[in-house]
């Protein structure tokens, strides 16, 4: 479970700080500010165990040794208790972190929580969205409306990491 922590979303662009948030790694608590030095990839998506979410999961996963070797942090939030990214990081071979946030705070300071449409319904959720934070916990890259299939490739390529 994400722990909330102040932010003003109305100031959320890029150049700025990216608000912090604290998750379970594991049996300890990790920040986002715990990966100062290095540059992280946070990226929103609606809930495990569905085609689209274990697609993007799944391209991660794929090229997770080509972000490693550029010392490049991956975490994928959604609103999935911790019990459930653990399945998921499991039966998926997930090395990177899952981040719990049951309550939407995160995504909500982040913007990524909203209206959604579905087949002519309209219902609240979590849009799927990408930040790339570079080393001083900054934004540099925002993707909004990410398709999930080869998104993994279009951050390799943001961070200019040959793709093949």
């Amino acid at each position: 479970m994400i722990n909330e922590e102040k932010s003003d979303t109305k100031t959320l662009a890029i150049g700025r700080v990216a608000p912090d948030f604290t998750f379970m790694n594991g049996n300890k608590e990790t920040k986002l500010s715990d990966f100062r030095k290095r540059k992280v990839v946070v990226y929103f998506y609606p809930r495990d165990f569905t085609t689209g979410c274990t697609t993007e999961a799944a391209e991660f996963t794929a090229d997770y040794d080509k972000f490693k070797r550029e010392g490049i942090e991956i975490i994928g939030v959604s609103p999935d208790t911790q019990e459930s990214h653990e399945k998921f990081k499991e039966k998926m071979k997930i090395p990177y972190h899952l981040a719990s946030d049951i309550n939407n705070v995160v995504s909500k300071k982040y913007g990524t929580y909203g209206l959604k449409k579905f087949m002519g319904k309209e219902y609240m959720g979590v849009n799927r969205t990408t930040f790339l934070v570079d080393e001083d916990g900054k934004i540099v890259r925002i993707f909004s409306k990410v398709k999930p299939q080869g998104h993994s490739n279009q951050v390799l390529e943001a961070f200019d990491i040959k793709v093949n």
